[in-house]
């Protein structure tokens, strides 16, 4: 009878082990999905150019020579190629650019800021170009994936999965239905929480990530009760096995 008892109770600790298993639901991305064929726009995102930026500007037109003003080039050994300036964004949201000066760049973005230089220097050059890059894109990624970080990105347009596919993407003890983002915008900082099991996900303001912005993929209920293991638990353990199978074998 004894015994019985025995093996009931281990079947219920089975059962217990069994169900407490993470859900798919907490494991699988977009869970929600029907598994119908959906076509959704995509959103047309752009990255604004914020205070502390760091932009390339090239300068070019049908008469190269008349370019030359509007593009400088850092002093540089005579063995090595000549390397273009970088403009620093500055707290007023200001570049000081060659012959034009102060030029407003606050919240517009690269292809708005190529615009409205290009119609300024139709005075200048003839049939201007002009080519605006945001050099210093980056975004980090921290907490429950396999190479956290801090990631420069040529790409401007950087969705979030992008970001935790450079990362590695999360582990299995990342919560997947509550990854928050921080951004920073117009000296305000915001917290998102983000549900990577829900495909609205790709329909959010958020899913294209801004330069700056940072991931963090908060671990789950058995990363942080791993984290309280002592040193001393596997003798626990180990010693609990021993007691438990001698007591079967004084039961039989």
């Amino acid at each position: 009878m004894r015994k019985l008892r025995v093996q009931y109770f281990a079947i219920i600790g089975a059962i217990l082990l069994l169900n407490s298993c993470a859900s798919p639901k907490t494991v699988v991305y977009f869970w929600d999905d029907d598994g119908q064929i959906k076509n959704e726009n995509l959103l047309d995102y752009q990255p604004r150019i914020q205070p502390g930026d760091e932009l390339t500007i090239n300068v070019s037109g049908l008469n190269q020579e008349s370019a030359i003003p509007f593009n400088l080039y850092e002093v540089a050994n005579t063995n090595s190629n000549p390397k273009p300036i970088t403009y620093i964004v500055t707290a007023e949201g200001f570049v000081n650019f060659p012959v034009l000066g102060k030029i407003k760049v606050n919240g517009s973005t690269t292809q708005g800021i190529s615009d409205k230089l290009s119609e300024l220097l139709v005075t200048y050059i003839k049939d201007p170009i002009v080519n605006v890059r945001l050099v210093n894109f980056k975004v980090a990624i921290l907490g429950e994936v396999e190479r956290p970080g801090t990631y420069s990105l040529t790409n401007e347009r950087v969705s979030i999965l992008d970001a935790l596919g450079l990362a590695g993407d999360l582990t299995i003890h990342g919560k997947r239905d509550n990854v928050l983002l921080i951004r920073e915008k117009n000296n305000n900082r915001t917290f998102i929480k983000i549900d990577l099991t829900d495909t609205k996900l790709f329909n959010s303001p958020y899913f294209y990530l801004a330069q700056n912005d940072v991931l963090y993929v908060e671990p789950n209920k058995t990363a942080v009760n791993s984290s309280r293991v002592g040193a001393n638990t596997a003798v626990i353990v180990s010693s609990i096995s021993i007691l438990i199978s001698l007591v079967a074998i004084l039961l039989r």
